[in-house]
């Protein structure tokens, strides 16, 4: 009876074991997706829940590693990958009770410009998003290992190493930088744009907006604004996307103003870039913007396949959903003080809206050939309550994106 009753107490004591230490998991990763560009590639993994992570690289051979806790890996993710010219053969393995460990073999030497978890939004639930970036050998051997990591904050709070400390501090030095905010002036020079009621041209209009929405947000230390042209000038659309991406904006902001035959036709809109427009109207007006770079004699929109091909990557995806966010902030802000259209955020393949990596908003202040429209723009009060509004949406943003 003694050698049955410790027979039981040690199988009970085995099950024990096995139920404590048995993965617990409060969701999991089904979904990989790997977008490329000239410079480098995202990996973005979709999850159905929230998780702590750490990723950095280690090298010989050169890897991307991804600690995770309390999420696990589907296998179909596995399966999903697809070699590239930055990533291949990926594998998981365990860091613990409840951690997974995914592996990349880098094809090239890239380092992690940064890694940051996107809350739900669209018909994406979360996401772990890495942005790589191509670098020399030397950098690469420099920043690998965990003292480089880019870490979820309750990760870091969970580990109390003197790597995890330093990490923490590059992430506090992380959200201090200063957010680039690029503002461009629609049309200019040979260009003039839309002809309002009485003869005012749209490119004066938006030039003027353009600088005083730059002179407010130079008020906040955090923000560096730079505009694409501070003087009436003919800039083609797609050297305004690449002084956009030189200056490594946060946000692109393209202020235009509009014109209808209608005169009764009133309200301002926020464009953001789709391939297919929300409504003939929206279509309409982005085929007129998109001829722009024809009145300087150089036809630059048929020469934008390579931005087309770009932009079917999913850099541009991720992109488009950081425009979605501000565009929606911005129309809200906007119809809280002035007239918007109905369905103010709208959706037009405008080519200056097309970078890639950056979030890109179109802003139709209102339409000039509407002659009460028009009088209110050609007016620096009026033009103030937008920049206002402007400034609080960005505001916004960036609180809501501090990664």
């Amino acid at each position: 009876m003694a050698k049955a009753l410790r027979f039981v107490f040690a199988v009970f004591a085995v099950i024990t074991v096995m139920v404590t230490t048995w993965p617990c998991y409060a969701g999991q990763i089904n979904g990989l997706r790997i977008g490329q560009n000239a410079s480098g590639a995202r990996v973005v993994f979709d999850a159905d829940a929230k998780f702590d992570y750490k990723v950095f690289t280690l090298g010989n051979p050169n890897r991307l590693v991804i600690d995770t806790q309390n999420i696990d890996v589907a296998s179909t993710v596995i399966k999903s990958m697809r070699e590239n010219a930055f990533v291949s053969n990926i594998r998981t393995g365990s860091t613990g009770v409840s951690g997974v460990r995914i592996v990349f073999d880098l094809l090239r030497p890239a380092v992690v410009k940064k890694a940051f978890m996107l809350a739900p939004q669209s018909n994406f639930k979360w996401r772990l998003a890495i942005d790589l970036e191509t670098s020399s050998e030397r950098d690469f051997m420099a920043k690998i290992g965990s003292s480089n990591s880019h870490n979820s904050n309750d990760y870091n709070r969970n580990n109390t190493s003197s790597v995890a400390n330093s990490s923490s501090s590059e992430a506090v030095k992380n959200t201090k930088r200063k957010r680039i905010i690029m503002i461009d002036a629609g049309h200019g020079g040979v260009d003039p744009g839309a002809i309002g009621y009485s003869g005012t041209y749209e490119k004066n209009i938006t030039l003027s907006m353009a600088k005083e929405l730059k002179e407010a947000l130079d008020k906040n230390s955090h923000y560096q604004v730079y505009l694409t042209r501070s003087r009436d000038i003919f800039i083609p659309l797609r050297e305004r996307v690449n002084i956009s991406r030189k200056h490594n904006s946060d946000l692109f902001i393209s202020i235009h103003a509009d014109s209808a035959r209608n005169s009764k036709a009133t309200g301002l809109s926020v464009y953001t870039l789709s391939e297919d427009a929300s409504d003939k109207e929206a279509a309409a007006l982005a085929e007129k913007e998109n001829k722009a770079d024809i009145v300087a004699g150089i036809n630059f929109a048929e020469h934008s396949k390579d931005v087309n091909d770009i932009l079917l990557n999913m850099a541009q995806r991720e992109t488009n959903n950081y425009s979605a966010e501000f565009a929606t902030l911005l129309s809200r802000q906007m119809a809280n003080i002035v007239k918007t259209v109905s369905n103010t955020h709208r959706f037009a393949g405008f080519a200056v809206l097309k970078a890639p990596d950056v979030p890109s908003v179109l802003l139709e202040l209102g339409y000039l050939s509407n002659p009460v429209e028009e009088r209110q723009l050609k007016q620096k009060a009026y033009r103030q309550k937008l920049v206002a509004a402007a400034v609080r949406a960005i505001d916004k943003y960036f609180e809501n994106n501090k990664h």
